[in-house]
């Protein structure tokens, strides 16, 4: 791999040929090693890749900046955008993926990420996570954006999430079943984080994929 992101990376244990994979995005602060315990059900059926932001954030590392609350630094945003999409089409030509279930799971600033994603990549992404994310209005109103008609998108919040509004999940699943994505919302009694049923939920998504 070319790609100057640090990344994590695990092949499937079970198969042959062309296979599934999973892209993980981590939220500010953290690592690539945040979250994949959440897909450990799939360690023997997908290759698992979690990448490192670039961005020293103590105590770990962020993917962009923000200028206030629910907007990026749009310079540094558009640049990761670019990268993470490179590092995408590349893993999928070093690892010999199965272009057509290509997963984004993204957490926080990985989910903002993983929603951009799912209406730019090219292959397009058969699947896509948000747990606890936005979408910039530049994205909506700006971005060139492909069809998601097809495209499996989970997004989930905490009522309780005061980090990033609960509000923001209700607007980003509204946006994607306004595009004709076929998406699943969940909320949760929680805050910032990830809860027992939510992994659950989350699972249950990805094996439907």
């Amino acid at each position: 791999m070319q790609s100057p992101f640090t990344f994590k990376h695990t092949a499937p244990t079970t198969g042959t040929g062309k296979q599934p994979a999973l892209f993980l995005l981590h939220g500010m602060g953290s690592h690539e090693g945040d979250l994949p315990n959440l897909v450990q059900d799939f360690t023997a059926t997908h290759h698992i890749f979690s990448l490192r932001g670039p961005i020293v954030q103590p105590p770990g590392y962020a993917f962009f900046t923000i200028e206030e609350e629910g907007k990026p630094d749009r310079a540094i945003f558009d640049k990761v955008l670019v990268y993470i999409q490179s590092f995408i089409r590349e893993a999928v030509h070093v690892y010999d993926l199965d272009s057509a279930r290509l997963t984004v799971v993204g957490f926080s600033q990985g989910a903002v990420l993983a929603q951009t994603l799912g209406l730019t990549l090219i292959p397009s992404l058969h699947g896509v996570v948000a747990l606890s994310g936005y979408m910039p209005e530049f994205v909506k109103s700006q971005y060139v954006k492909q069809s998601v008609e097809k495209q499996h998108v989970f997004i989930s919040h905490g009522d309780y999430d005061y980090v990033i509004p609960s509000q923001s999940g209700v607007e980003s699943k509204e946006y994607f079943e306004s595009l004709g994505a076929n998406v699943t919302f969940k909320t949760y009694p929680d805050g910032h984080g990830v809860t027992p049923e939510n992994q659950h939920d989350l699972t249950a998504f990805l094996h439907t994929l």
